[in-house]
């Protein structure tokens, strides 16, 4: 789109023809910088996913050498760095941009990636792997930041949640990379440096994609650089009336927002906050505890476990991941349509099911020659259930439930208590399994959806098509400590 058109739209009418081409200008650009920007949720995936095929070559005693507890810590020593680096990545953004820390976040990407793929043993595994892990952290708090606010509000939630679709594309891809290189390039003891190593290309894509991409036009009307906003915002808006409207509606929130008094840890002692950051903590620590990252961590130890030869199950762990992509895309689709606690509840039961199912089969089935297909179908219904009904869900109501004011404190909690339940689920699935068997760990799991059912039924909150407005008109005319007793009933009534 020229620069041209859109300063013309304050002067002489546009005709329809040229209208519609300014608009189709505008869209595309606005859809080709999401696209970049969810690299970093495709990062976020394939770091992750990797691991999954990577972890039992890296295990053999002529390469790493890992034990069962080192196992989970090079596993989930990446949800450790990545809880950390949720919690500095936004204070962070605010000081130097959302742009240039995601530009940071890949150069950290490529040269921890690159680490992971040279580490000579464990200990230095470990390491790397929980530095990469700050970029991952950072990732899944940018990009959606960065997405909601170069979007309009039309597009914002399809936008927002097109990073989770990145995500689990990025582990579906690295499922593949992991099945073609372990078929192919199998009897290379250290070919799982290769897969980790496939993680510097979309790196490498993301650093350069950066440096094109315009910077969010509100962080630049927060740091007070009015004209680069409006640049920013000419590519990605079809007029220029639009943009200094835009800008104006930037300047007033900022400016409301100024003016309410933001939620400390000291504030935890107010009962409603205190009630409000619990549920969030409960959320992440429930979503997490369910069980998701024992299919994406290690599917494919689960299904050699079951039966299949190795190289079988890297190739049959594909379909988890097109699962995955196919539930989240449901759920993307559903997620307005069905009340929040329903759709949460429905998909703790499915989870619930195909773990038990997985239990009575493993118990019952051993020495079935069809033990592995009738696991492997478990396996894709639990993921079905959880990317499908679970997941957006979470991050949904996570971003819905904080007032203006409590959103710093309560995110930040919760995302970080996310990631560690991440960390613990990663590091201990490993020692189970090799202590107790699969049975009985998971057995285990389902003791711990029961629980998450119970939560949810009990302190999820019911937000669909109710607004928070209330709490934030609130908490922007009362101190924390003294708010209404009107916000504290509401926050009960969202229960109901």
């Amino acid at each position: 789109m020229s620069e041209e058109k859109v300063v013309r739209d304050d002067k002489v009418p546009l005709d329809s023809s040229t209208n519609d081409e300014v608009n189709q200008n505008a869209g595309h650009n606005l859809k080709h910088i999401a696209l970049i920007s969810t690299l970093g949720g495709l990062l976020f995936g394939v770091d992750t996913g990797v691991i999954n095929g990577a972890i039992v070559y890296m295990a053999t005693p002529q390469e790493l050498n890992l034990s069962s507890s080192n196992e989970g810590l090079v596993t989930s020593g990446i949800t450790l760095g990545a809880a950390f680096g949720a919690v500095l990545a936004g204070r962070l953004s605010d000081r130097i941009g959302r742009r240039r820390l995601l530009k940071y976040l890949s150069v950290l990407f490529f040269f921890c990636t690159l680490a992971c793929a040279v580490a000579p043993n464990a200990l230095l595994m470990i390491i790397f792997r929980a530095l990469l892990g700050l970029a991952v952290g950072g990732a899944s708090v940018i990009v959606p930041t960065y997405l909601s606010e170069i979007s309009t509000p039309s597009i914002r939630g399809r936008l927002v949640t097109q990073n989770e679709l990145m995500i689990v594309t990025g582990q579906l891809l690295a499922f593949i990379v992991n099945a073609i290189l372990g078929n192919w390039f199998g009897h290379i003891s250290h070919i799982w440096r290769y897969m980790i190593g496939f993680g510097m290309i979309p790196a490498v894509l993301l650093f350069f994609g950066m440096m094109i991409v315009p910077e969010s036009p509100r962080w630049l009307v927060m740091v007070n650089k009015l004209d680069d906003a409006l640049d920013a915002l000419k590519r990605i808006r079809p007029r220029e009336k639009d943009c200094k409207d835009e800008i104006s509606q930037i300047q007033d929130t900022l400016n409301q927002e100024s003016e309410i008094k933001q939620a400390t840890f000291k504030d935890l002692t107010t009962p409603w906050i205190r009630r409000l950051v619990f549920i969030g903590i409960g959320l992440g620590v429930m979503q997490q505890f369910i069980g998701i990252n024992i299919m994406m961590y290690y599917g494919t130890t689960i299904l050699t476990q079951a039966g299949f030869a190795h190289n079988a199950a890297l190739i049959a762990n594909i379909g988890n991941g097109i699962v995955s992509v196919i539930a989240t895309f449901i759920g993307m689709s559903i997620m307005n349509r069905v009340n929040r606690r329903s759709m949460l509840m429905s998909g703790i039961i499915g989870t619930t099911i195909s773990l038990l199912l997985i239990v009575l089969i493993s118990a019952f089935l051993s020495k079935s020659p069809l033990l592995p297909i009738y696991v492997v179908l478990c396996t894709m219904m639990f993921l079905g259930f959880f990317q499908g009904f679970i997941s957006p869900l979470v991050w949904l109501l996570l971003s819905e439930i904080f007032p203006q004011n409590l959103r710093g404190l309560g995110m930040g909690v919760s995302t970080f208590f996310l990631w560690f339940a991440n960390f613990l689920v990663g590091y201990f699935f490993p020692v189970l399994l090799s202590a107790v068997g699969m049975t009985w760990t998971f057995l285990i799991f389902v003791g711990f959806n029961i629980l998450s059912f119970i939560f949810a039924y009990k302190c999820a909150p019911e937000t669909r098509g109710k607004s928070l407005e209330l709490i934030q008109m609130n908490s922007s005319t009362a101190t924390l400590p003294g708010l209404n007793r009107k916000i504290n009933n509401l926050i009960w009534v969202l229960t109901i």
